[in-house]
């Protein structure tokens, strides 16, 4: 409270407006050389290969500001007192300032503690400036005079009253908890990342866990530290227990599907499956869906119950080979025998076709207009597809029974009157 007196009174002082004028240069000096920084920071950025580069221009971005403000300040003070005039306010705003580098700094070491997509990188200046107003506030000295306010604010909760600052306490320490809990699941993350012995489901399966449990745990330690009671949970689990009868089954019995398929490994990434029209590459699984990624390009959705209550064809499961058949027909009169060596030599001669089990052709049936032939060939990476292999066997095929000489034959019909022919009109002589 000192502290607020005296700044007060150097307010209401002549002397304040050289300090006002100061700060305000300061800062608009400050501001600019800042800009120009990041402009050159932002045109060099493309050069940063590595991760240690990128951090370091990072954390100089944020503290160019508060750094450059302070040392112009700490200029402008030693000026204004040289020339007999005084300078608290301009130390009131230092300390602000270093403040405000500091906890920017910490709140962007936090960031890269967690995954790029995390909640903080979203909410990062927001987090910064919210813990910088607490810190102004105790170091300008009217910290204490807005607690006392917020103890007297009483808001009820069912039957317990709860002031308004034993909720703030209770949100600032929950989120404390929560942090570290994050911060602790992706270290777990990071060592099982590490693990080449775990699978990749399993792998996914523990992160998910750890980190629900851990969120669960910091939670419920927390709130008994601020005399919360945890029976005033029972209203919003009596809620949510009745919105997952009513609501939210589908998504519980998505996220319990996931659960079930990451541990079961029926479905992995990589694996080539098909769903009634869908059909692709597993890129991706989460606790909640699946993404199928088709050989177009084109992603699908899948959400976890589907693939639970469906029939899935995997063709990778067991075993990455699959078997392709081609058909086609050859006429009566072509050497068949030939037919199928050419057949089998279109095949062995693709780079993708696999020769254990080797290719093999076959007679499959007599039709009307020619013989049915058939040739299967196993390859060992359908992720690539098979409209590409497809068509380079039927071209090499087409080009060997060209020159060869085999015909295939087109569909015939011969038609056939009998019976007696038409009575001529004769006329008479």
């Amino acid at each position: 409270m000192n502290d607020l007196i005296e700044l007060w009174q150097v307010v209401q002082s002549p002397q304040m407006l050289w300090q006002i004028a100061a700060i305000a240069l300061c800062l608009g000096l400050a501001a600019l050389a800042t800009w120009l920084f990041e402009r050159r920071v932002a045109k060099a950025a493309p050069q940063y290969q590595s991760r240690a580069a990128r951090l370091g221009a990072g954390s100089a971005r944020r503290l160019a500001f508060p750094l450059v403000a302070s040392l112009l300040l700490f200029s402008a003070g030693l000026l204004l007192r040289a020339l007999q005039h005084r300078s608290e306010l301009l130390g009131f705003a230092i300390t602000l300032l270093v403040a405000l580098a500091v906890i920017r700094l910490v709140v962007y070491a936090l960031r890269q503690a967690f995954a790029p997509s995390g909640w903080l990188a979203a909410f990062e200046r927001f987090v910064a400036v919210t813990v910088w107003a607490i810190v102004a506030l105790y170091v300008v000295g009217i910290l204490p005079e807005v607690v006392d306010w917020m103890e007297q604010v009483v808001i009820p909760i069912g039957k317990q009253k709860l002031s308004l600052w034993q909720i703030l306490h209770a949100l600032l320490t929950v989120l404390m908890t929560v942090v570290a809990a994050l911060w602790i699941g992706g270290v777990i993350e990071a060592r099982l990342a590490r693990t080449r012995d775990v699978d990749a489901s399993l792998r996914l399966v523990l992160v998910r866990l750890s980190k629900a449990l851990l969120v669960a745990v910091a939670i419920l330690v927390s709130l008994p530290l601020v005399g919360l009671d945890l029976t005033t949970l029972s209203v919003f689990g009596g809620a949510l227990g009745v919105g997952l009868g009513f609501g939210l089954q589908k998504i519980a019995s998505n996220y319990v599907s996931g659960f079930i398929l990451l541990l079961d490994h029926s479905i992995r990434p990589g694996n080539m499956v098909k769903l009634d029209q869908h059909a692709g590459e597993v890129t991706e699984m989460t606790t909640r869906y699946t993404v199928l990624r088709g050989l177009n390009g084109v992603e699908a959705i899948v959400p976890n119950d589907v693939l639970i209550s469906s029939v899935v064809q995997n063709q990778t499961f067991t075993n990455p080979k699959v078997r392709h058949a081609l058909q086609l027909q050859v006429g009566y009169g072509s050497d068949v025998e030939q037919a199928m060596r050419i057949l089998e030599a279109a095949a062995q001669d693709h780079p993708r076709v696999l020769t254990d089990p080797p290719p093999r052709a076959f007679l499959e049936s007599f039709a009307d207009s020619g013989l049915n032939l058939e040739l299967g060939f196993w390859i060992a990476d359908p992720q690539e597809g098979t409209l590409g292999i497809r068509s380079d066997v039927n071209l090499a095929v087409w080009r060997a029974f060209k020159a060869a000489g085999i015909e295939i034959p087109y569909p015939q019909r011969e038609v056939r009157l009998l019976g007696p022919g038409p009575e001529k009109n004769i006329a008479p002589g």
